[in-house]
């Protein structure tokens, strides 16, 4: 049996309904089937009020265990550092994780705004908002660069906005069920079992993108979103093509471009209009490109992209 304990600092709750609609495993697999025992959790719990400061209160004493410490939200430091501005069961929320990171045997942050400090975290971020381990790029966040949990590993970041929900529930069954060692972590302390490859892995419109094959409108089925619509699924480390959102799709299948919602720098230029679904450029070639792509050989394989584009690249494969 695992004791998992889920809080939520500055949050807008995405994650748990991510989480609720789990499939593989889903929530009450998590239960029935992996031994995990939920002590308490914003929209499942029962305790309220003098009981949860209660059961919070021997969490940190270590009369209840805490194996799985889950963190949604971002850790809220305003004003002038006190965490006054989220206060929960009669405490700054910024005490009590501090408190109990310190007994938890795992921590795993849920979402971008709990990894990274995510869309709060925008300047001029008011609410002093960071994430557990980080600040956007930046190693730190609010249990500093150097915790690691009684287990001895840093926070175990799993991003997005929100997360997928079947990446939440498989890390907890590899937590819970003693298989942490199989999960490698990358430079930001994510699963690289879900964030080695980018999202362009397993996109349905691979072919349009090495043709250059571009489309200008959302949900249309044909051609690639990253020329004209600011799609970032060749920058960015998720598996969402991979492991498909509710069995079925991902945001580039329905014709929508992916955000990079997973990496430290979401949101990308800061939301500011006419960056967000427009693919930025000089001369005709975006400004970002995949990784280890120079711009030289962009514009030169661009060239011979188009050329050598056979006719049936822009049909709608789709069409039954």
């Amino acid at each position: 049996m695992a004791n998992v304990l889920w809080l939520q600092g500055g949050a807008c709750s995405g994650n748990t309904i991510s989480f609720l609609n789990a499939e593989e495993p889903t929530v009450v697999d998590l239960i029935t089937d992996f031994g995990i025992n939920v002590l308490w959790h914003p929209s499942l719990g029962l305790e309220l009020g003098d009981d949860l400061q209660q059961l919070l209160k021997d969490c940190v004493s270590g009369k209840i265990p805490v194996d799985i410490l889950v963190f949604e939200g971002t850790v809220v430091n305003a004003p002038k550092g006190s965490g006054e501005w989220n206060r929960f069961a009669g405490r700054p929320m910024k005490e009590w994780l501090a408190d109990l990171s310190k007994v938890a045997a795992f921590v795993v942050a849920v979402g971008d705004c709990a990894t990274y400090g995510g869309i709060p975290a925008m300047e001029p971020n008011p609410s002093e908002s960071v994430g557990l381990q980080f600040l956007k790029r930046k190693e730190g966040g609010s249990l500093g660069a150097d915790y690691r949990s009684q287990a001895g590993l840093p926070v175990i970041n799993i991003p997005g906005c929100p997360a997928h929900p079947d990446w939440i529930s498989q890390i907890l069954v590899a937590v819970a069920t003693g298989r942490v060692g199989d999960i490698t972590l990358d430079e930001f302390h994510r699963p690289e079992t879900f964030f080695r490859s980018f999202t362009q892995t397993g996109c349905t419109r691979n072919m349009h993108f090495s043709y250059k094959a571009s489309t200008q409108d959302f949900g249309q089925r044909t051609g690639c979103l990253f020329y004209d619509m600011g799609c970032r699924g060749p920058m960015t480390h998720s598996s969402c093509n991979r492991i498909l959102w509710n069995r079925v799709s991902s945001k580039t299948r329905a014709g929508m471009p992916c955000l990079g919602c997973t990496e430290p720098e979401f949101p990308f230029h800061d939301l500011k209009p006419g960056t967000v679904f427009k693919t930025q450029t000089v001369m005709g070639v975006p400004k970002e490109l995949p990784p280890g792509i120079n711009k030289k050989d962009y514009a030169l394989l661009t060239v011979v992209a188009k050329d050598t584009s056979p006719s049936w690249a822009n049909d709608d494969f789709f069409t039954v």
